[in-house]
């Protein structure tokens, strides 16, 4: 997978603007009503992770899910993260009107 260049990456994160970027980053915190539903997003998360073959980092606090994606191979961000981003953002919307 290719490297994005940095406007390729700002024009992306304008479709996903919950998510920022952070060097070779790009970060979303998602809180959940409890930790039950916190720990659904990440099972759900983790569905679409292994689907893609991309997995972001996961770092679980009570209801409150911090996530960082990245292509490790590409050195940076590559479109597999912004794909990623964007379903992670579905399930986040599909559990928040749950």
């Amino acid at each position: 997978m290719e490297r994005l260049d940095d406007d390729a990456i700002t024009a992306r994160l304008r479709e996903i603007p919950d998510w920022h970027r952070e060097g070779d980053e790009i970060r979303r915190t998602i809180v959940a009503p409890d930790f039950r539903t916190a720990i659904a997003v990440v099972n759900d998360i983790a569905e679409q992770a292994e689907a893609l073959n991309h997995h972001p980092d996961i770092d679980i606090r009570w209801r409150k899910l911090h996530l960082t994606l990245t292509t490790h191979d590409a050195g940076g961000l590559t479109q597999n993260d912004f794909v990623l981003a964007l379903r992670i953002d579905t399930i986040a919307a599909d559990h928040a009107a749950s």
